[in-house]
């Protein structure tokens, strides 16, 4: 693919990341929290980081030409991240969904010349992501030239966070006692589990996953909020190597993301997973040790979903609805 015949050329990949910005949290445990802000950059995720290691490896590998056309199955950072990548470098791309996903990112995928197919049949884990990847399969049994990333088995996944991600942290603080890191396809836990396993082995790293996700071997559970957890295992995790894995229901995601909003703070509901499963540690953590969680987005693309009264009392009880908004008179 020849770059050059377009007019936006980004010089390097570093060019379209901000990669070391922390925020120090001292409400939240007895030790200051550095949560490592991955939302400022181009694509408003830690996603950025493996769509561009997947398709720049398709690249090195020979596998794209200017017919290629490039499908994934996201629940919409990815997929924002992969459109933007993909219309950098010219390349078509389709992006398979689900009701679940934010209105935001769908939309910035079609503003970046991305198409969205959005599945409405939930699959036998009472999710969609079987669903959507029949999809795909049905797809690329049809047409030749659709490539797919596959963020579930691909190695770039997780080799993206091992290059980038997990190096950033440990440059900014060279001696972490506690990363906590959210589990989604496990690309991020994969990378710095591989790293940290190298770099720094003292680090306790701790697996955040969200209640009614099967990656841990949970029991499957209809899910609303998208970001962390699968309804199938990836097939880059390796479970075996998971130090400390902590489950968090939905409800508690919500509270603590509205929590920090309240401070001016708004952060997107993986993040929320991962700091309300930090705070199950609170007992074990000492006030002195230097702790990291990694916030994979911020709140903006969760304004119809998590910030949504509306939203909140249609998928939870009243009890959740009029603690977070005490003034309220009616639900109905």
């Amino acid at each position: 693919m020849q770059q050059e015949q377009h007019a936006l050329i980004f010089d390097s990949p570093t060019a379209l990341r901000i990669d070391k910005l922390f925020i120090r949290l001292t409400d939240l445990i007895p030790a200051t929290v550095h949560l490592k802000l991955e939302g400022y950059n181009i694509a408003g995720s830690i996603k950025l980081k493996p769509a561009l290691q997947m398709i720049t490896a398709l690249e090195q590998e020979g596998i794209l030409n200017s017919n290629s056309e490039l499908i994934e199955s996201s629940s919409g950072n990815l997929g924002t991240a992969l459109a933007i990548v993909s219309a950098q470098r010219g390349y078509r791309f389709t992006c398979v969904t689900d009701p679940i996903s934010s209105k935001t990112n769908r939309q910035l995928i079609q503003a970046y010349g991305g198409q969205v197919l959005v599945v409405q049949e939930r699959d036998d884990y009472g999710g969609f992501l079987q669903t959507r990847l029949q999809l795909i399969k049905d797809m690329l049994a049809k047409n030749n030239q659709l490539i797919w990333l596959n963020q579930y088995a691909n190695k770039n996944n997780y080799l993206a966070h091992t290059k980038t991600t997990a190096p950033e942290i440990l440059q900014s603080f060279p001696h972490v006692d506690w990363l906590f890191i959210g589990a989604g396809t496990t690309g991020t836990l994969m990378g710095c589990l591989q790293y940290f396993r190298q770099h720094s082995p003292i680090t306790k790293i701790v697996a955040v996953d969200t209640e009614g996700s099967v990656t841990f071997g949970a029991a499957a559970k209809k899910r609303h909020i998208p970001g962390l957890g699968t309804s199938r295992k990836p097939e880059i995790s390796k479970l075996t190597e998971v130090p400390d894995i902590t489950i968090v229901p939905e409800i508690e995601t919500i509270r603590i993301c509205h929590r920090y909003a309240k401070q001016g703070l708004l952060l997107g509901g993986s993040t929320g997973t991962v700091l309300a499963g930090l705070t199950k540690y609170a007992n074990d953590i000492k006030p002195n040790t230097n702790v990291v969680a990694i916030a994979a987005d911020l709140g903006e693309r969760y304004l119809d979903t998590i910030y949504n009264p509306e939203w909140i009392r249609k998928h939870f009880d009243a009890s959740l609805y009029h603690s977070l908004y005490p003034n309220a008179k009616t639900y109905s």
